[in-house]
């Protein structure tokens, strides 16, 4: 390696650790962070690879880390729909005007933080069957976005949920639609070259330590600030689309 490759490294760390922190108190919306910054470093398709690493590994980190408090049966309806949404959304992927869709979807999950801010300390709850609709549509998104967070975010925020039964569910969700990411990108996509994966585990102490402060944050942290929390980093994910869109 010379001297460049340390300093991207260890400015790819310092996102890392960001992209972590973010993920550990609200259980998504690190990729809002990690991808835009790293790619003034690394190309789109090397930063994507390598953050589907990191966050797969975070997912995992918070979706084991409290299994009690995960709600099953918000699982069981949504992770089938997840695998179908992920199929659909690879199918469209060659197909669709990827503009339009992900200025669409900006649009929406921008409109529903803005209520989320708007009403944190009373969020109304939402009907269990739209899990069904939610899933599909993270899944799909998943695929072509990279953001399969947000609809998940949207609906179990909306549920009368514990903040660690919101966290550890939407951890375990997260971590299914990330991993089968990156089982895709393994499959057929950059994940077949060894850099990604060698500067995934060179940063990965950055992350684990983002997920270890994350972790001291949110036990100290109330449902209303955690739902204001969502709402900014909802607001903040769909802006990013709506700019990714136009650009």
């Amino acid at each position: 390696m010379n001297p460049s490759d340390y300093a991207t490294l260890a400015a790819l760390a310092v996102i890392s650790f960001t992209g972590a922190f973010i993920f550990g108190v609200t259980g998504f919306g690190a990729a809002l962070v990690t991808i835009p910054l790293a790619t003034h470093l690394v190309s789109l398709p090397f930063a994507l690879a390598m953050f589907a690493l990191l966050d797969c590994t975070s997912a995992w980190r918070i979706g084991l880390a409290d299994p009690k408090n995960t709600v099953g049966g918000e699982l069981k309806r949504m992770l089938p729909l997840v695998v179908l949404g992920t199929i659909a959304g690879m199918t469209l992927l060659v197909n669709l005007p990827r503009s339009v869709s992900m200025a669409a979807l900006g649009a929406f999950v921008l409109a529903v933080a803005v209520s989320n801010l708007a009403h944190a300390g009373s969020v109304g709850t939402v009907r269990q069957a739209w899990a069904y609709p939610v899933g599909f549509v993270g899944g799909i998104t998943s695929a072509l976005f990279g953001a399969g967070g947000p609809p998940y975010a949207i609906y179990l925020s909306r549920r009368a949920l514990t903040k660690e039964q919101y966290r550890s569910t939407l951890g375990t969700c997260t971590m299914f639609s990330i991993t089968l990411r990156v089982v895709a990108f393994t499959i057929a996509g950059p994940l077949q070259s060894p850099k990604p994966w060698l500067y995934a585990l060179a940063v990965l102490p950055a992350s684990l330590g983002g997920l270890w402060v994350a972790s001291k944050a949110f036990a100290r942290i109330s449902r209303d600030t955690l739902m204001r929390a969502i709402g900014i980093v909802l607001a903040a994910s769909g802006l990013s689309l709506i700019a990714r869109a136009l650009a």
